[in-house]
């Protein structure tokens, strides 16, 4: 970036709004800290996320941008409003983040004459992972387009980040980017002034699954486990804590309602705090195909809790075999069972594996220490 004028202003753009403070405010306060004005844009800004904005110094803007879905026409049109928001606010930089914001808003940020375009892939999402659905040729020609369209965007990029080694090689050794652009970054990362470690819970050992109703989360997977383990230890509590998602890989509200019905999960729909629930947990629990690194686990492990998870790219850089947890292989429910059994089994284990996730999310996920990467990488602050 040498030779660069300074970045005064940036334009953060998300699809999702809650996202905004919940997954980016420590940047947003870090820009703001030095003097960066940040404009927060996304389709679905409400009063909450408003006031969110406000308080941390940015200002909300509200644009047109569907979430999910390929709909050509609309999804045009909205990359043309875009082009007129970013020449009507006109950032000195472009930070988008989620597919549609990294593909469209940077090739709107480039027509739109934005002089430095940064984008992150947290995770290749529903059309990338396999198990996450049919491979239909509607989803086939789904992942046709998005390789198209994310490799026309980082052609735009001056950086890409993204979170973990897998990731960066399937965007590398498939020509959608250039190797020199991608930065590898440690995650998302959490802000440990906000989670701090929540003595172990042990009577009744209860696993937590926090995550969108997606089939790639290994939700079914957890509701099988939760079957297995029922019949040998009834007191065990399984609770799973996420809302619908209109993603075609998406569980329907009937499906999760039967298995609540059942007796099998207890089911808390969204929490905008998770942190008592994560607390009221004992082990946490992801069974997922594939992620960028997994924010819910960061945050578990902040919490001290014990992690069970798959050896699946993003989920696997959150556990130390017998450590802080265990690892299973992705889609097997009998796995899972039996790796969920051992602290029914053994609930002493509970404290210190819960103590080590604290370690390890100090070491690895200190959202400071990822921002500092990020604001090095984008050339607002220098080695």
């Amino acid at each position: 970036m040498t030779g660069n004028p300074p970045i005064r202003s940036i334009a953060m753009l998300t699809s999702g709004a809650a996202t905004l403070a919940n997954f980016r405010g420590p940047l947003i306060r870090a820009f703001i800290a030095r003097g960066i004005r940040v404009y927060a844009l996304a389709p679905d800004h409400d009063e909450t996320t408003r006031a969110a904005m406000i308080e941390l110094g940015a200002e909300p803007v509200d644009v047109s941008l569907d979430r999910t879905g390929m709909h050509p026409l609309r999804d045009f049109r909205d990359m043309i409003a875009l082009i007129g928001v970013f020449r009507r606010l006109k950032p000195d930089a472009v930070f988008g983040y989620f597919i549609k914001p990294v593909t469209y808003g940077t090739i709107a940020a480039r027509l739109a004459g934005v002089r430095r375009r940064f984008a992150m892939v947290a995770g290749l999402g529903y059309v990338f992972t396999p198990g996450a659905g049919p491979d239909t040729p509607k989803r086939r020609v789904l992942r046709t387009i998005a390789s198209a369209l994310y490799w026309t965007a980082f052609r735009f990029c001056h950086v890409v980040f993204v979170q973990n080694e897998d990731d960066r090689r399937f965007f590398i050794e498939r020509g959608i980017a250039p190797a020199g652009k991608v930065e590898l970054l440690a995650g998302s990362g959490v802000d440990f002034d906000r989670l701090s470690p929540a003595a172990p819970v042990t009577a009744p050992v209860t696993f937590l699954l926090m995550a969108r109703l997606l089939r790639e989360k290994g939700i079914a997977e957890f509701v099988e486990a939760a079957r297995i383990l029922r019949r040998e230890h009834p007191d065990a509590r399984f609770v799973l804590l996420g809302g619908w998602d209109p993603n075609p890989g998406g569980f329907t509200l009937d499906e999760v309602k039967a298995w609540a019905d059942e007796g099998l999960i207890d089911w808390l729909g969204h929490q905008s705090d998770v942190r008592p629930i994560i607390a009221a947990s004992s082990v946490f629990v992801l069974p997922s195909y594939r992620e960028g690194k997994p924010r819910s686990t960061q945050e578990a492990m902040a919490i001290a809790r014990p992690v069970v998870t798959t050896n699946a790219p993003g989920c696997r850089d959150t556990v130390v075999e017998g450590v802080n947890g265990y690892m299973v292989p992705v889609r097997d429910a009998p796995a899972l069972a039996a790796a969920m059994k051992r602290f029914l089994d053994e609930p002493g284990l509970i404290e210190p594996m819960g103590r080590a996730s604290r370690t390890l999310a100090e070491e690895r996920f200190d959202v400071r220490r990822i921002n500092a990467h990020m604001l090095r990488a984008m050339g607002i602050e220098r080695n």
